[in-house]
């Protein structure tokens, strides 16, 4: 489980950084375009990317964000002197960074940017013994070695930051996965050891003016997707936050009370665990409770973990709420039901949990951040959700 997007805010202020959006295709769909995404899911079944005030004084950055089909979303940073570029997944479901280097002897390096220390007169490898890290990803794993070097996002830039090169990942970042690394903003006693903890750095050397960050997704294609560091653009959801306390501080976890459908409890009927994802596409959850949603939808399996729906009954679906903290947050067919024009059908958003999750445990990925504007407070181990604009 670990996946991702980034960038900050403030309406009127000088010091607002932003970076225009692109648009490119998403591993799915270059998959299904290639005849390959049958394959591909048998071989790889799971994600492999895993798992505030309007003050005008208060300094915000913002992080432009490509929104893949919906299903992936990442932005640009920079490494090193001169600056080398890459595309991440900014993901609240992990919390180390990692990038391609130079030295990888994998074939899914090949096609991604990758890092070169030769290049960059700023980087410095540990005073310690150079050692060998395994970061473990649902669908594959990565090997790599921690160096240190500037790293910049939008205006912002944290020095001597260290990060994780691979010199060996699994074939499931390999071409078509649509990123070159991945930047967790999970908390960092989730790294392997804390080092490389992006958000802690910027704001434990004063870069940012609040402890929090806020993600806005767009859907449909929309730019403007964003995410922001330091600080909550009012401007970018409708209503009031509503804050939810964290029941653990590791991934960004918060109880879910149930989950219903025209007000009958389908699913979590006893209460459970939610943990809000950037780096996980659709909704993931318990088999029993996946299922007992795909029947109520009329999906109909295929193979692996996908289900498909008749697009000419969509619009008579109803909304999957999850209740959260006494506040309904209803999902709408819309976001939970996805258009594949390769494949002339229409695919399910939800999806079963890998077996090393808890039977207890959602998994709220961009599929319900996008209907929601989300803020993740370290400072009071909490998250704020509204309704997205």
């Amino acid at each position: 489980m670990r996946w991702l997007v980034v960038v900050g805010l403030v309406a009127l202020s000088e010091c607002l950084v932003r970076v225009p959006l692109m648009k490119v295709k998403s591993m799915r769909e270059n998959l299904e375009e290639n005849g390959m995404l049958k394959e591909y899911l048998e071989k790889f079944p799971y994600s492999p990317v895993k798992f505030l005030s309007n003050d005008q004084n208060k300094k915000v950055t913002y992080e432009s964000l490509w929104n893949y089909l919906d299903l992936v979303y990442v932005g640009l940073i920079t490494i090193g002197t001169p600056p080398q570029t890459f595309k991440v997944v900014f993901d609240t479901g992990s919390a180390d960074f990692w990038v391609p280097s130079i030295l990888c002897y994998s074939d899914s390096c090949d096609t991604h940017k990758r890092f070169n220390i030769r290049r960059s007169s700023t980087f410095k490898f540990p005073t310690r013994l150079v050692h060998t890290v395994k970061l473990r990803y649902g669908s594959g794993d990565i090997l790599g070695i921690v160096g240190y070097d500037t790293l910049k996002i939008g205006d912002l830039e944290a020095f001597r930051q260290a990060f994780v090169q691979s010199i060996w990942q699994d074939h499931a970042f390999g071409s078509l996965a649509p990123f070159d690394g991945i930047l967790g903003l999970a908390y960092p006693n989730m790294a392997h050891d804390r080092r490389t903890s992006v958000f802690d750095n910027l704001w434990k050397k004063g870069r940012i003016s609040e402890n929090l960050f806020a993600f806005y997704l767009t859907s449909g294609g929309k730019r403007g997707s964003m995410l922001m560091l330091g600080g909550v653009d009012h401007s970018y959801y409708s209503g009031e936050l509503r804050w939810v306390p964290l029941t653990k501080q590791q991934h960004w976890q918060v109880a879910l009370d149930r989950i219903t459908v025209n007000g009958t409890i389908i699913a979590c009927p006893d209460g459970c665990q939610a943990i809000l994802d950037t780096g996980t596409s659709l909704v993931d959850g318990p088999d029993d409770d996946i299922l007992n949603i795909q029947n109520i939808i009329h999906a109909q399996h295929i193979f692996n973990n996908m289900y498909v729906i008749d697009c000419n009954t969509t619009t008579q679906l109803p909304d999957i709420v999850f209740v959260i903290g006494g506040v309904n947050y209803p999902v709408p067919a819309r976001s939970y039901i996805r258009k594949s024009n390769p494949l002339g059908t229409c695919i399910s958003n939800f999806k079963t949990l890998p077996d090393m999750f808890s039977s207890n445990i959602w998994i709220l990925g961009d599929v319900f951040l996008r209907v929601y504007f989300s803020v993740y407070d370290r400072a009071n181990n909490r998250v704020g959700l509204a309704p997205a604009i």
